[in-house]
């Protein structure tokens, strides 16, 4: 019992963490979790705390994870890790150190870096409370958020802090007499980069995004929460909502499949929703809407982080197992729509079920996976300021990892040979930080579902397929670049009868309407999900399984 606190190794420093544990009146342990770095004064309830024999386990509700450790009595500190990304914590007795107070820099500051031709925007948050003052930075067009800072301080108008693991990145700059600006530069890696940051309104005065796609009640059909085991994976219980067209049925339905990532039912990114929008839209018109929360996310317990593609396709298919045991869905017209990740999960799960009456890719891959990885590295440097030299100089040792992945015979003989690979100059060619932990530096590549990519060939499953096919992809998609896929699409699908393959101009990975399709545009278009997009989805389905369209 007591207060403890800790650091979480993650790939852009070490994040403190709190954790409180006290005692209820009926015995039972009860506790809080705090990021302390990131989200000061927000305290997640911990539950099923279990603390004997060494081994210490407790689960955080409020971000779906738990935590496992065992007791360390010569550091005299819990040795664990945090499902969420299967992160390293070790809990050591005692709060927090309190951070040094700076006056006179708390808010919102941004400011815009050029980075190769590329223009990057930049944001500097800096809040102050019991716990001192806390610094960190977002790059939202390099999709890199929560970078705490070390070593803020400030001297008159002289304001310096660091960067990254290590403290490798140096900023030093002068405020404004108006205090409204902050001009410096960062030197890291041997080069200067000029800043200037202005403060902005502050994120808590800010209008919250808006997204007029979003469903508004009263609602035109019927919502049902469900929820469902897998029997092929003991323990995984699924939660998830079904929408149903009004009338009795029975209806077609649509299994939706989310990307990579921890996704909630709604496939939430980015303040968007678009498995919301999708069922919305379909089941206006006919059509019932399966969305699910996966393993981790929402209400479903699990962890996410350990499941891999083939994982997910076992889901799918439970979702399937369910919806077939009820009399108001069409046991004939049950089907897939995979976005991203979950239009090659698709796939996976027809593989073994050849019940499955269509599907649905949004910008699925069907190119083999490192000529997807290739083409997402061209295409996602440029808009985030990387330089062809780095992109050329580096691509060796990419292939070389994602080779000893493909060439190991299992996840952790995989993890292994990339650990060996990761030698002082193998790092240097990355442009890796030395002194950087070869496991946080390897990050995702070092996943069973990384290992499982490696080893995943789309030509037979596609083979297998005989049902309606509907693929779609953006033009402006920097994820799955949609020519080549596309094409990967009619060439593997050649055998089969009714196949509908179509680009979409100006629509990027998320189906928005987007101006240069990059990651960090996401966040800041409103549109969630092109109208004509979601039109074309459901009259498609709707021709093959809906005999009359509600409108």
């Amino acid at each position: 019992m007591g207060d403890w606190h800790g650091n979480a190794a993650v790939a852009t420093g070490d994040q403190m963490m709190a954790l409180t544990v006290t005692r209820a009146a009926d015995g039972t342990l009860k506790g809080e979790f705090e990021a302390r770095d990131t989200a000061p004064g927000r305290r997640a309830p911990v539950t099923d705390i279990v603390a004997a024999n060494g081994h210490l386990t407790f689960k955080i509700t409020g971000i779906n994870a738990t935590y496992e450790a065992t007791w360390d009595e010569a550091a005299k500190e819990w040795r664990g890790k945090i499902s969420r990304g299967n992160t390293p914590i070790n809990f050591s007795r005692g709060l927090p150190p309190v951070k040094p107070r700076i006056e006179g820099l708390d808010g919102r500051w941004e400011a815009i870096v050029d980075a190769n031709g590329t223009k990057l925007r930049q944001i500097l948050r800096i809040s102050s409370g019991d716990w001192g003052t806390n610094a960190l930075m977002d790059s939202p067009d390099q999709y890199v958020s929560n970078i705490v800072l070390t070593n803020l301080s400030r001297d008159g108008r002289l304001v310096r802090f660091s960067v990254g693991r290590g403290g490798v990145g140096k900023f030093e700059g002068l405020l404004s007499e108006d205090g409204e600006e902050l001009i410096g530069s960062l030197g890291a890696a041997g080069q200067q980069t000029p800043f200037r940051f202005a403060r902005t309104q502050a994120v808590a005065e800010r209008a919250p995004p808006k997204r007029p796609q979003e469903p508004v009640a009263p609602l035109p059909y019927r919502q049902e929460e469900v929820a469902f085991d897998n029997p092929a994976a003991p323990g995984i219980h699924l939660f998830g909502t079904l929408t149903l067209p009004q009338g009795k049925g029975p209806f077609p339905v649509a299994i939706t499949i989310a990307g990579t990532g921890q996704h909630d039912r709604d496939e939430s990114l980015d303040g968007h929703k678009p498995f919301l929008i999708i069922a919305d839209y379909l089941t206006r018109n006919g059509i019932a809407v399966l969305r699910y929360d996966e393993r981790g996310a929402g209400k479903s317990p699990g962890q996410p982080y350990d499941a891999t593609s083939g994982d997910k396709a076992s889901d799918a298919n439970a979702a399937f197992a369910y919806l077939l045991g009820r009399a108001d869905i069409r046991k004939d017209a049950i089907g897939f729509i995979g976005h991203s990740e979950g239009g090659l999960v698709g796939p996976i799960a027809m593989a073994s079920n050849d019940k499955v009456a269509f599907l649905v890719s949004l910008a699925g891959p069907a190119v083999d996976i490192i000529d997807l990885v290739k083409s997402q590295r061209r295409i996602m440097a440029g808009g985030e300021g990387v330089s062809a030299e780095q992109l050329r100089r580096t691509e060796p040792m990419v292939l070389a990892m994602w080779k000893a992945l493909a060439e190991a015979k299992t996840p952790e003989a995989g993890r292994a040979a990339l650990l060996a690979l990761m030698t002082p100059e193998f790092k240097a060619a990355m442009g890796v930080p030395p002194q950087t932990d070869s496991a946080l530096a390897l990050g995702d590549l070092m996943k069973a579902r990384t290992w499982y990519l490696a080893h995943y060939d789309p030509v037979p499953n596609l083979a297998r397929i005989t049902v309606p096919v509907l693929a779609l992809g953006g033009s402006l998609d920097h994820q799955t670049e949609s020519g080549p896929n596309l094409d990967a699409w009619r060439k593997r699908l050649t055998h089969s009868k009714d196949v509908t393959v179509k680009e979409l101009p100006g629509l990027n990975h998320m189906f928005q309407h987007a101006k240069t399709g990059g990651r960090g545009e996401y966040r800041d278009i409103e549109e969630t999900f092109d109208p004509a997009t979601l039109k074309l989805i459901s009259d498609w389905i709707g021709k093959r399984f809906v005999k009359r369209q509600v409108r």
